[in-house]
């Protein structure tokens, strides 16, 4: 057998007659920017997170980057002020900080939860800290009332990291409603994807997602007047309907991942790999399921073998790569070991029963020697 990581194709298959009309009827219209599509997909992805805003933009990158210089526009964050950040994140999270010449505050990881160490960021905060950007890494969410708390009590502006956690909930309500601001990203492989790059920002703060348009549109606050130094970086039309009717259908697909994790989790039984706190009901949508041992690279070649893909989610942290290597000298234990265990094991709407054995039976077998 052999087992895709990912097959984009047979996900898109799933909602294929209704994404190559929704296509179509977009290359029918002659509009394919700021049109009907990107706007009703804007309100109906924010009436889904729970949202008054929502504002499509190019990628998540740039939902990141646009949501911290909005702020800056605003007046609510200055150059050189310290943003705190999970030490084991997607390089973007960082990018979008240090773009805005911001400073990036690493915050090591709970090694039992994968969620931030509340003593560490408790320490890390000074009279320069103004916000915390909150990772829901691997579809997990990562707010509590303790960050929520820290967060009151120092005056910090709470934004959101939504890149991999579309459709998950905190209680009654959807990460990306949780703080002052979210960022999404619509990249193909996510929960929640396009055919192509897609982000959006989601918020009750008007003003700020007033501003967060602007930017992104050059800076006009109508045409050809310049309110900001602006940018480029639109949702386009044939993405916006494209995620308008995977949207339908993110919830069902998502409980087909808690499926398939649950089966992960009541069934792989070696000792020597370690599956992450299983989490309540609704609070993981599972965009990506890690497993970590010490024996990664082993376990990866031994699953190749055998005609499973998996994925390394990710094998350098941030504050270890080269471009920041101002940063090269800290030490954060946990994310560092993190990167070098983790492993990605297959998981998808598309994804079989047969394939989902599959995995388990070659993860436990007794050949495997790790």
């Amino acid at each position: 057998m052999n087992i895709p990581y990912l097959e984009l194709k047979k996900v898109t298959a799933l909602h294929a007659d209704e994404i190559q009309q929704a296509v179509a009827d977009v290359v029918g219209s002659g509009w394919y920017l700021q049109g009907h599509a990107v706007q009703q997909f804007e309100q109906h992805y924010a009436d889904y997170i729970g949202t008054r805003c929502c504002v499509g933009v190019a990628n998540g990158l740039d939902a990141l980057t646009l949501t911290l210089r909005a702020y800056m526009e605003m007046g609510k964050l200055c150059e050189g002020d310290e943003i705190l950040v999970p030490a084991n994140t997607f390089i973007a999270t960082v990018l979008a900080i240090t773009e805005n010449r911001l400073k990036p505050t690493f915050i090591d990881i709970d090694a039992s939860t994968l969620d931030l160490n509340l003593e560490a960021l408790k320490q890390a905060i000074t009279p320069h800290t103004k916000a915390l950007l909150l990772v829901h890494l691997y579809g997990r969410c990562t707010y509590d009332e303790h960050i929520q708390s820290i967060c009151d009590s120092n005056n910090l502006l709470l934004i959101e990291d939504n890149a991999q956690a579309h459709g998950c909930c905190y209680k009654t309500k959807r990460t990306g409603s949780l703080g002052h601001a979210a960022c999404h990203s619509f990249y193909p492989g996510k929960n929640l994807g396009a055919l192509g790059d897609a982000g959006a920002v989601t918020t009750d703060d008007e003003a700020l997602a007033q501003t967060i348009r602007s930017i992104a549109n050059y800076g006009f606050s109508e045409k050809y007047i310049a309110r900001h130094k602006g940018r480029n970086s639109r949702l386009d039309e044939v993405q916006a309907a494209v995620l308008d009717v995977k949207l339908k259908y993110l919830d069902e697909e998502n409980r087909r991942r808690m499926d398939i994790a649950h089966t992960y989790y009541g069934n792989i039984k070696n000792d020597a790999v370690r599956l992450p706190v299983l989490m309540g009901e609704g609070s993981n949508v599972y965009h990506i399921f890690p497993v970590f041992t010490p024996h990664r690279d082993a376990l990866q070649a031994f699953l190749l073998s055998k005609g499973i893909h998996t994925l390394i989610h990710y094998p350098i942290p941030p504050h270890q790569q080269t471009c920041y290597k101002e940063y090269n000298r800290f030490s954060l234990p946990v994310a560092e070991q993190l990167a070098r265990e983790e492993l990605s094991l297959p998981l998808n709407p598309a994804m079989t029963h047969e394939e989902v054995a599959y995995v388990i039976e070659i993860i436990n077998c007794k050949s495997l020697k790790l």
